[in-house]
């Protein structure tokens, strides 16, 4: 017995070792297709993509954003008419809820701490041509959109290519990639930042943390789009405006220093500046393709998201709720993602060899008095990320009724809640990873149906204003 057991140590050692070279050989393995979702490949075809849009529609984003912004911001308290399950504004505020996130303060800090002052530039020109994209992928959804088995309107690239092209199994596959990486990216990652950032500001405990996130969401996403709208129209202007606002004041405290801001962006876009302290020989290319992925990552324009819930909006035009995708694009990269990089480049916090949402902090912690910095970037988190949970809730589902039908609604939205929690206890990195490569993939069929939807965008688009102009008279 005693010769047998260095040889039964070892086959358990080996037995022990499998499972952990299989999670190394996963990890590695989309390690190196997420350099390509999320790399060069993905980025110019995005961008790309928004040239050929800005391009057939007659620089849309350009033109018309006054328009956007009077069709949204003048139509608030008018009463909807036309097919629909929410109003265009519940639904552009949905939508919102789900882009602007953690990116919005960690993503951008990341970008600027490792490509410079220029990653802000291209993250600025991300959201310009993505205004175009989203305009554009509104409008076919809109266009394709249909009623499920509860009267709900459902849209997006899976019902584009189903109805549109006959190629349902494409449908089903980008829907079966939005149902599981919802998962990481809307829910899981959230729900982690925020039992983090509540860890450590406040020293709550993350399953505590958890549950009440997962009540919280409860309350919201069980009651379906129609409770999910009713609560994004008041949560997100006030979240948007709270964030905005800090970030106001300290631009108005250091506004000697804003003119060298953006005079550094824009050096930076075409030089390359380098963050003393941080990652060495930042160059032109590095700002550009963190600018560019940062930009995308966060205003999510070409990954088919948006579409599926301005599909469920009330309008009599699939082109008047696309201006509201230039406005949501609008609000998320040039306002929102422009703060949290200003404030980072006035206060001079990038120098110091912080990122993520650490380096936020740092920023508006010099640029506020007392801990007011702290409190506006822990509680900003905090709201983007509960946004964010209950706004992908409704992607994913809209996936997964796709694919299974509307008696998979509600048992979805309960595995949502789950996840929350664990979200909120566990360190999934390998989860988390996946998911986000999953999240890059939707933008490959999404793109698919936008390119080939060309000749129908330009026929809705010349129409629409074509009215438009002539109803002025």
């Amino acid at each position: 017995m005693p010769a047998l057991a260095p040889s039964f140590r070892a086959t358990g050692a080996a037995q022990n070792a499998y499972p952990l070279r299989m999670l190394d050989a996963i990890a590695a393995a989309n390690g190196w297709l997420n350099g390509y979702v999320w790399g060069w490949p993905t980025i110019v075809l995005l961008l790309g993509t928004g040239v050929v849009l800005t391009v057939v529609t007659g620089g849309v984003q350009i033109r018309y954003l006054g328009v956007a912004m009077r069709e949204v911001l003048g139509r608030l308290f008018e009463k909807s008419t036309g097919a629909g399950t929410v109003s265009p504004f519940q639904a552009v505020a949905t939508a919102l809820a789900s882009t602007v996130g953690v990116g919005n303060i960690a993503g951008v800090a990341t970008a600027i701490s490792i490509g410079g002052p220029g990653a802000l530039f291209w993250l600025w020109i991300s959201g310009l041509l993505g205004m175009a994209t989203k305009f554009a992928e509104i409008v076919i959804a809109m266009h394709y959109r249909e009623p499920d088995d509860t009267g709900t309107m459902r849209g997006g690239a899976m019902y584009t290519l189903k109805t549109g092209f006959g190629m349902p199994w494409l449908g089903s596959v980008f829907a079966l990639l939005v149902s599981l990486a919802a998962f990481g990216i809307g829910n899981m990652v959230q729900a982690n930042s925020v039992a983090d950032s509540l860890r450590a500001t406040f020293g709550v405990a993350p399953g505590l943390t958890g549950v009440v996130l997962a009540v919280l969401s409860a309350a919201v996403i069980l009651g379906g789009i129609k409770r999910i709208g009713e609560v994004t129209e008041i949560l997100v202007p006030a979240m948007a405006v709270f964030y905005l606002g800090g970030g106001l004041v300290i631009l108005v405290r250091f506004a000697a220093h804003v003119p060298d801001a953006v005079a550094l962006v824009f050096e930076g876009a075409f030089t390359g500046t380098a963050a003393t302290g941080g990652f060495a020989g930042s160059t032109l290319m590095m700002a550009l393709r963190y600018g560019v992925a940062r930009g995308l990552f966060s205003n999510e324009a070409g990954l088919g998201s948006a579409p599926m819930v301005h599909a469920a909006a009330q309008t009599d035009h699939p082109v008047r709720q696309g201006l509201y995708g230039i406005f949501e694009v609008f609000v998320d990269t040039i306002l929102v993602c422009s703060t949290t990089g200003l404030v980072i480049l006035v206060t001079d916090s990038w120098q110091g060899g912080t990122t993520g949402a650490a380096l936020a902090g740092q920023a508006f912690s010099i640029g506020l008095p007392g801990t007011w910095g702290n409190i506006v970037v822990t509680t900003s988190l905090v709201l983007f990320a509960f946004s964010t949970l209950i706004g992908w809730s409704y992607y994913g589902e809209t996936g997964i009724v796709y694919l299974l039908g509307t008696r998979a609604a509600v048992p979805y939205r309960l595995l949502w809640l789950v996840f929350i929690y664990l979200g909120a206890i566990g360190s999934l990195h390998l989860v988390w990873d996946i998911a986000d490569t999953l999240n890059g993939l939707m933008a490959l069929p999404n793109i698919f149906t936008v390119l080939l939807s060309l000749g129908l965008l330009r026929r809705l688009t010349t129409e629409f204003f074509t009215n438009r102009a002539a109803a002025r008279g």
